[in-house]
């Protein structure tokens, strides 16, 4: 048995702190930090580390403990108020990406940069930059202390329906290649696991209420425990029996946890572990990924003018989506902003088109580029749309404010801790 992994975490986790440290000097998020990491210690520059099974699993842990956390410290009653602005966000941010994609391929093959590309290679890639990676931008506004807002709200409503139409998308340019499930069975699929998850929230819902009332206040660390429990649970039915995104089932049981008497507390718990090793580990992993060939001069600027379409496209798209539904301009902006990220499932989607020929082999260093630029870029371009907006509180000390709490309510249920009491010891001083 190899202990090389240690190392390697030890890396991973001294470096995106440094770099986090570094980055946050010049007011950029420290998520950028943890992403730059994982490109100096990767392939694609020092040759460090290299990606493992085992940091690869851990990275997706991460992610799903990313959107866990998140879904346990989204307010309800701003998510059910961001349905319909969600739907419109998502949809003009499918729609405009794919537009703008597919003329973007058209014309690159007109001006020689892709010579004998087709329609459907050009519709493919357009497919490509409808996804959007929703993790980045949650940390970034966590860290910003912008997730339990408006904004926040519509972007992670936005980004759940935009996974929907995202996999709808991919499965009518997959069926027009002769290949993949009919349109019907993945729509079918999908109303299947809604339903599933709302007959999960119920009977889990329930279940924490029994556990609560026979708990007494007794023996906290079981609620955790649990509530994990549900995230893998239902992470694991959305991928495997609804071919729907594991992250999605992880953000359906932080929903869950959410509607408990115990979310704050349950939350305090998984935040320490998310912040200390999951969270590091999945930015750094995005970078450890990335692999860059030699590039000369035209496929360098043809990867560059990617990428600006991508983000151009989500914050034109998403802008408008949010403009239709009676934001200000700014406000449009920063959804814009917070859905131009792509991550893991572009990459999906173009491994995808690449097996099945409809993407040409040299399209994927471009994409990669794509998605890597856009992880870095997307926590600074929020950082710029909320510039000049007053400072909300920051999340690392609420954080630890809030651990402190928690800590203390385990104290008093032991029996270890009587507020009470010691505060007529006060008194009588």
């Amino acid at each position: 048995m190899s202990y090389h992994y240690l190392l390697d975490l030890a890396l991973i986790l001294l470096s995106t702190k440094f770099l986090g440290i570094i980055t946050g000097k010049f007011q950029m998020p420290r998520v950028v930090g943890s992403l730059l990491a994982g490109l100096v210690l990767g392939p694609a520059m020092l040759n460090v580390l290299a990606e493992t099974a085992f940091l690869s699993q851990l990275s997706e842990m991460g992610v799903i403990v990313i959107l866990f956390t998140a879904g346990m410290g989204t307010d309800l009653r701003e998510l059910r108020n961001a349905g319909k602005p969600g739907f419109f966000v998502a949809l003009c941010g499918v729609l405009v990406p794919m537009v703008m994609g597919t003329g973007f391929g058209f014309l690159a093959g007109r001006a020689g940069w892709l010579p004998g590309n087709t329609v459907l290679e050009n519709i493919f890639l357009g497919t490509v930059l409808t996804a959007t990676s929703v993790s980045i931008t949650v940390e970034t506004l966590r860290e910003l202390g912008r997730l339990d807002t408006q904004v926040g709200g519509t972007i992670l409503a936005a980004a759940l329906i935009d996974d929907v139409l995202g996999l709808i998308a991919l499965t009518i340019v997959a069926s027009f290649a002769g290949e993949g499930a009919g349109l019907l069975l993945v729509l079918v699929k999908i109303v299947l696991f809604f339903v599933f998850a709302i007959v999960a929230s119920a009977l889990a819902i329930r279940f924490f209420r029994w556990m609560i009332s026979h708990a007494r206040g007794k023996n906290l660390r079981r609620y955790p425990v649990f509530a994990f429990v549900v995230c893998l649970l239902l992470s694991y039915c959305a991928e495997e029996f609804f071919g729907v995104a594991d992250i999605i089932g992880a953000f359906v049981a932080g929903l869950i946890v959410a509607s408990t008497p115990k979310a704050k507390y349950i939350q305090s718990k998984f935040e320490p572990l998310s912040y200390l090793l999951l969270t590091p580990v999945f930015f750094a992993g995005i970078g450890i990924k990335v692999e860059l060939p030699t590039l000369d001069g035209a496929l360098m600027a043809f990867s560059l003018l990617l990428l600006a379409t991508a983000i151009l496209s989500k914050i034109i798209g998403c802008g408008l989506g949010a403009r239709l539904c009676g934001f200000r301009g700014t406000e449009c902006v920063q959804v814009g902003a917070g859905m131009a990220c792509r991550g893991e499932v572009a990459l999906i989607v173009a491994n995808r088109g690449l097996s099945m020929g409809i993407l040409g082999q040299a399209l994927m260093t471009p994409i990669i580029i794509t998605v890597v630029g856009c992880a870095v870029l997307t926590p600074i371009l929020l950082k710029m749309a909320f510039r000049g907006q007053p400072e909300a509180a920051p999340h690392e000390s609420s954080l630890m404010d809030g651990y402190r709490a928690m800590e203390q309510m385990d104290l008093v249920s032991a029996g270890l801790l009587n507020p009470e009491r010691e505060r007529g010891e006060e008194e009588a001083k």
